[in-house]
């Protein structure tokens, strides 16, 4: 069987269960969709929008059209992603066949940039814990070899961003801490686990005093040539990244400590006028002209923040994340669902980056309403109809 149940947390779990038991209860009439409520769930939704962005998937290449390299990875990651929630086997020869027609172009991943190579790790790490696939991870772990060759003493510790090494920048250190992070939680062996234990945390220990988290909590891009804050714009990604990255490695080390400086970061980007609009809604710096980079930016902040939910649920974030599957289903689509850059205006133009970008939005929706029920039911399971909750209708058995 294609799905593999040992997910990234003990909660996801309940994802595919969670879909079962409400299906098994509206038999039982515990469990129905409620009269005023949309017709299509979130998860319908995530799902019109990845058939929607497999349209434009190249066989022969591998990679996705209208979009670049390093987005293609994201693009794997949001199918991953929607590939778990909804408990699907059919896009495992998609995984198999960008791994080996992909690499026509970079041979194993590698190129010049090490973020680049960040999102690619992460994407085959997510593939790995769909299918059990060791190939997936040991190129993980290949991966995060050539991208620990770009530390340095320089600015103290940290990565650089290529391997021309002229800039220190925010996300590839987030990157490097993030796929540190995971293969700590997934190595084979006790001395692997420490190792990828052990680089996170030197990730961790450097990124935190490096001065690019900045007094009102939001991450900057990089270090200038002194060493310091370059007070350059703090995209979403960068904000995002790092919340994922800190809730894996909270987990891998079972370090509750490491997730106040997430949250205080998670909580400066939900308040900022600059990230978030006046209707609750995401909104990149760049817009309405981000070209082929920054459309692919908040789909990393909303994945990263589930992430974090998971460690640690809080109303707001998953308000939030309603908020902008929301908006993007209400303006930001067209009629065979493809999605636009902007999450709160009229749609746009659309291509693989934005496409995916908005589907992680859709897919973190799905989840957390996942979340929401399999709660619900638990909570409810003897006395079904205690407390009615909005995404919930009750009835008696």
């Amino acid at each position: 069987m294609f799905l593999r149940v040992n997910w990234k947390s003990r909660c996801r779990w309940l994802i595919v269960g969670a879909w079962l038991l409400c299906a098994v209860s509206v038999g039982r009439g515990w469990c129905a969709a409620p009269a005023a409520a949309t017709s299509i769930s979130y998860k319908q939704k995530a799902a019109l929008a990845i058939r929607s962005l497999q349209t434009l998937y190249d066989q022969r290449s591998g990679l996705y059209n209208t979009t670049g390299w390093w987005n293609s990875a994201n693009a794997i990651t949001t199918l991953a992603d929607y590939a778990r929630i909804s408990g699907t086997s059919e896009f495992g020869p998609v995984f198999s066949n960008t791994f080996s027609a992909a690499q026509r172009k970079f041979p194993g991943f590698l190129n010049n940039y090490y973020d680049d190579e960040g999102w690619w790790a992460l994407a085959w790490i997510d593939a790995y814990d769909l299918t059990n696939d060791g190939q997936y991870l040991s190129m993980a772990k290949s991966i995060f070899a050539d991208m620990a060759e770009g530390w340095d003493d320089t600015c103290s510790g940290g990565i650089w961003w290529s391997k021309d090494r002229k800039y220190k920048n925010a996300i590839a250190n987030e990157l490097f801490l993030s796929v540190a992070a995971h293969l700590a939680s997934r190595a084979k062996n006790s001395h692997e686990r420490q190792q990828y234990r052990a680089w996170a945390m030197r990730e961790w220990r450097w990124f935190s005093r490096s001065g690019m988290i900045g007094a009102d909590h939001l991450v900057n891009d990089g270090l200038d040539a002194r060493c310091t804050n370059n007070h350059k714009t703090a995209w979403t990604y960068n904000q995002g990244v790092i919340l994922g990255a800190l809730a894996e490695l909270s987990r891998a080390t079972r370090n509750s400590a490491l997730l106040p400086v997430a949250q205080s970061i998670a909580a400066a980007v939900l308040s900022s006028p600059v990230l978030v609009g006046a209707n609750g809604v995401l909104h990149e710096p760049c817009e309405p002209d981000c070209g082929g980079d920054g459309s692919q930016f908040k789909g990393i902040f909303l994945r990263n923040l589930r992430s974090l939910d998971e460690t640690t649920p809080l109303p707001e974030y998953e308000r939030f994340i309603f908020s902008n599957a929301d908006s993007i289903w209400r303006g930001a689509r067209e009629p065979d669902y493809r999605l636009g850059l902007s999450w709160s205006s009229p749609f746009g133009e659309a291509n693989a980056s934005t496409q995916s970008s908005a589907a992680d939005a859709l897919v973190g929706a799905a989840e957390v309403e996942t979340l929401r029920a399999s709660r619900f039911y638990i909570a409810h399971y003897r006395n079904p109809c205690r407390q009615c909750q909005s995404y919930v209708v009750c009835g008696t058995e």
